[in-house]
């Protein structure tokens, strides 16, 4: 069971992923429940099409910050080792937020978050890892999955041992929030950015819901 030392920063991470900062801020804009617009997902992208650019901009970024917030929370105030579990709380807060029914974003925004804040060097070849799939395949589910994948590689290449098994976690948790994402993939009808929205599927996950 964890600790006093450890149930904190897990409680203070989650609370923080947790703050659905899309549905917030969509309302707070007088444009309604984000969760009927589009895909219905609270992350940045569902933003930009509820709210426009500049709403999704700034959720994308707060998205990033909370998890960040809360790394260093854990630095400042609890013993060292602490960070592991405030950033896989406030992954989990995002995934699965208790004040929407635990149905929350796909993780992607606040993943980099949990890297630049752990270590520059991991967001900075998560990030381009996400780049270079991206310009391939124009979809940025598939720049989300393979960045999540190469975060725990890379944490051994730098020899950050100690954050290989959350970040291990945390991607298997980002492909499973992506399963139908990857399902499109397969079968190639994932849809590419710049496609025609009358390609799309009704419903459907649009390139860059993975946020």
């Amino acid at each position: 069971m964890l600790d006093a030392l450890q149930h904190w920063p897990l409680l203070i991470g989650y609370v923080l992923g947790s703050i659905p900062f899309g549905l917030i801020l969509v309302k707070a804009m007088g444009k309604g429940d984000i969760r009927e617009t589009g895909s219905g997902n609270i992350g940045a992208t569902n933003a930009v099409r509820a709210a426009g650019k500049g709403i999704g901009a700034i959720v994308l970024a707060l998205d990033v910050l909370k998890a960040v917030a809360a790394i260093l929370i854990a630095r400042a105030y609890f013993p060292e080792g602490a960070d592991i579990f405030a950033a896989f709380g406030a992954f989990v807060g995002h995934l699965y937020p208790v004040w929407l029914k635990f149905k929350g974003g796909k993780g992607v925004a606040t993943l980099f978050g949990i890297l630049f804040a752990l270590t520059w060097q991991l967001g900075a070849i998560a990030l381009a890892v996400w780049l270079l799939a991206f310009l391939i395949t124009r979809m940025s589910s598939a720049g989300g999955l393979l960045a999540a994948a190469s975060a725990p590689i890379a944490a051994a290449v730098l020899g950050e041992t100690q954050y290989i098994p959350l970040l291990l976690g945390i991607t298997l948790l980002i492909w499973w929030k992506h399963r139908q994402n990857v399902a499109r993939i397969l079968s190639g009808s994932e849809p590419r950015f710049g496609a025609k929205k009358a390609d799309e599927e009704p419903g459907q996950d649009t390139p860059s819901t993975t946020l």
